[in-house]
C-alpha cells in the first residue's frame, strides 16, 4: 500500500480528489496548511506564507503510481508551482473497505526512477508557535521550505486543567523534504533549536519517500 501526499494551493484540494477517484483511488482527505517560500525578498513584503491544501490518498501501490502519471499530465506537478507530491509506504490500513487494487504492476512501480534524488519526509509535531523555529533551523541546514498544519495534543507533559477540565494544547505539524545528504543535518539543526530531546518540546519523526513530484533541486 502507498499513502501518497499532494500540497497544492488554496481551493484546488477538491479538484485534485476528485481526479484521483477518476484514476484509481477511492478517496482522500483534504486539510489546511500553510506553506513556508525560502525566499528573503518575499519574507520582507510578508509574503513568504502562503496558504495551502494537503490532499492524503491511499491505493495499492501500482494504482497509486499509475493514478500519479495520469493526473500529472492533468495537473503538471512536475512544472515549478503547480504542487509538490511524495509518496510512502503504508504497512496496514483499517477502515477503507474500497481501496481498488490490481495486480497488473506499471513501469518503474517497483524501483526508484534513476533520475529521482532520493528524499526522506521530516515531520515534527511541536507546539502552537514554534513551527517557525523549526523551519528556520531546517533551512539554515539545507532545507528549501516546509509545511505547516495545525493540531491538538495530548500528553503526560502537555495536559493541564482549568476548573477541572481537561485542556489539549494547540499543536503544529511541520512536514519537511529533504534530500537524503541533508537530513541528517536538518534534524540536528532542528534538535539544537528547539531541544527536541527534552520532555515536552516536541516529537520528530522520518520517512523514506518512494516516489515525488515537483521537487526541484
Amino acid at each position: 500500500m502507498e499513502l501518497v501526499c499532494i500540497i497544492v494551493n488554496y481551493g484546488l484540494g477538491s479538484k485534485v480528489v476528485k481526479s484521483a477517484k477518476r484514476h484509481g483511488f477511492s478517496g482522500g482527505t483534504i486539510t489546511l496548511a500553510k506553506g513556508t517560500v525560502n525566499s528573503r525578498v518575499l519574507n520582507f513584503i510578508g509574503l513568504a506564507d502562503v496558504r495551502r491544501e494537503l490532499v492524503y490518498l491511499a491505493a495499492e501501490k501500482s494504482v497509486a503510481y499509475r493514478a500519479l502519471e495520469e493526473m500529472n499530465e492533468e495537473f503538471e506537478f512536475d512544472k515549478p508551482n503547480r504542487g509538490i507530491v511524495f509518496t510512502t509506504s503504508i504497512n496496514s490500513i483499517l477502515g477503507s473497505k474500497n481501496i481498488k487494487s490490481e495486480k497488473r504492476v506499471v513501469k518503474n512501480d517497483i524501483e526508484r526512477r534513476g533520475d529521482e534524488a532520493m528524499y526522506n519526509l521530516i515531520t515534527v509535531i511541536v507546539d502552537k508557535g514554534r513551527a517557525e523555529e523549526v523551519i528556520d533551523a531546517a533551512n539554515k541546514a539545507g532545507a528549501k521550505g516546509g509545511t505547516i498544519i495545525n493540531a491538538r495534543g495530548s500528553g503526560i507533559h502537555e495536559s493541564g486543567k482549568i476548573l477541572s477540565m481537561e485542556i489539549e494544547p494547540e499543536k503544529e505539524i511541520v512536514m519537511i523534504l529533504s534530500e537524503s545528504d541533508t537530513t541528517e543535518n536538518i534534524i540536528s539543526a532542528i534538535k539544537d533549536a528547539i531541544k527536541i530531546n527534552e520532555p515536552g518540546n516536541g516529537i520528530l519523526f522520518v520517512q523514506d519517500v518512494n516516489r515525488t513530484y515537483g521537487i526541484y533541486r
